[in-house]
């Protein structure tokens, strides 16, 4: 199943230093890009984090936010009175320097070391990171595959209206060869002088050959195949259904280019009209 590179996904868990909250979304981007805000206590780990996500993830620019909230109930919260006292002072003289700053005592508290609750294990605290970050991902990896089925969706709905008009116009090639060979019988008996009719035949067959499409038709049901086939897979196919767009886009330029009926001319008009939905759902494809 294909995935979307568009997804949210957030958990908590509560550990004996605080409850740890996680949250990952991303949009989408060429290649995988992950942006990380973390709390102090987990800036360590951030090497680990990107690998794990590197693991599961190979396009998007992701957004990873961590946070660590302090247990409400804090009966054994230190507060290291010596620090305090320093930014105390240090926020007088700033204050006296510029009136308008005001530093309330609760924002002093707030800043790091100047409180310290139950002393923490880092390894400990770091493995419930990473654990909390696998249940994160298992469901942003779901989040993922759900809206890529809807584009798997949509794409597939396009692209059997793209099979359609190759088939219509298919149906639409011996008419229109008979057609040209009618104008052209038409002209040569209006000329003033008669053609011999071999040249004539000959030059209407090389006429018709410039006209030919089979091959783009032909082309074009060999990339509806793939195409198909490629959204069945469960690996990361933007990059291949790039490719297999800018394929169904020459096909359908050289069906306008050697259209000779309006009626050609409009399906492939249609058929880029197909292509370029198809290709806005592909850009959010991993």
């Amino acid at each position: 199943m294909i995935r979307s590179m568009t997804a949210y996904a957030g958990g908590e868990r509560v550990t004996p230093w605080g409850t740890l909250g996680c949250e990952l979304r991303s949009v989408n981007h060429r290649f995988l890009e992950v942006g990380t805000r973390l709390p102090e206590e987990l800036r360590a780990l951030e090497p680990q984090l990107r690998e794990r996500i590197a693991a599961r993830l190979s396009r998007g620019k992701l957004d990873l936010v961590m946070r660590l909230r302090a247990p409400e109930a804090a009966a054994n919260l230190q507060v290291d009175e010596a620090l305090l006292g320093q930014l105390g002072r240090l926020a007088h003289r700033l204050t006296s320097d510029f009136p308008n700053l005001q530093v309330s005592f609760t924002e002093l508290l707030q800043l790091p070391g100047v409180t310290r609750g139950e002393a923490t294990d880092a390894a400990a605290l770091q493995a419930e990171a990473l654990a909390l970050l696998d249940q994160v991902l298992e469901g942003f990896v779901e989040a993922r595959e759900r809206e890529g089925g809807k584009l798997s969706a949509a794409i597939s709905e396009r692209v059997d209206g793209i099979e359609r008009i190759a088939i219509e116009v298919r149906t639409l090639i011996p008419a229109i060869r008979d057609g040209q060979r009618a104008k052209l019988a038409a002209r040569l008996a209006d000329l003033p002088h008669p053609v011999d009719s071999g040249r004539a035949e000959q030059e209407l067959v090389l006429w018709l050959q410039k006209l030919d499409v089979d091959e783009e038709l032909d082309r074009l049901g060999s990339h509806i195949v793939e195409i198909r086939r490629v959204l069945k897979q469960r690996e990361p196919v933007g990059r291949r259904l790039d490719f297999l767009l800018q394929e169904f886009n020459r096909e359908a330029n050289t069906l306008g280019s050697k259209s000779v009926d309006s009626r050609t001319s409009n399906a492939a008009v249609e058929l880029k009209v197909l292509i370029d939905q198809i290709r806005e759902q592909v850009q959010n494809i991993e």
